[in-house]
């Protein structure tokens, strides 16, 4: 019992330049990742087409169109709530495809103990 026999290697036996060399090609897929949804555009609309929103991956609003037919000056409320669900689905879209992205990329890991 004189000699400590202990060879560390902890997570599974993978040595410390192989976890690094690891979690740098982790970073660099998740920079990549992140660009890529930032250039992604994300459309939806509400009242049957009546609003349609275009957010970006910044979740930045770039399009809003709204049909003629929509615009009563008698119920704005119904136009602003329509432009307010195409605009919240939108962003749920973006927020959805970069979820997915963050899966794939950590092998479902559930962002690594906070980490990612």
């Amino acid at each position: 019992m004189g000699r400590n026999t202990y060879r560390g290697g902890g997570f599974g036996g993978m040595n410390q330049a192989a976890m690094m060399k690891q979690a740098q090609k982790m970073q660099r897929d998740l920079m990549q990742m992140q660009e890529d949804l930032q250039q992604q555009t994300y459309t939806a609309s509400a009242g049957g087409g009546a609003v349609t929103a275009t957010v970006n991956g910044k979740h930045e609003l770039t399009e809003l169109a709204i049909d003629q037919s929509a615009v009563d000056p008698d119920d704005v409320e119904m136009l602003q709530d329509m432009v307010m669900a195409a605009v919240n689905e939108a962003l749920r879209k973006a927020d959805e495809a970069s979820a997915q992205s963050m899966s794939r990329l950590t092998g479902g890991l559930g962002g690594l103990g906070g980490l990612l």
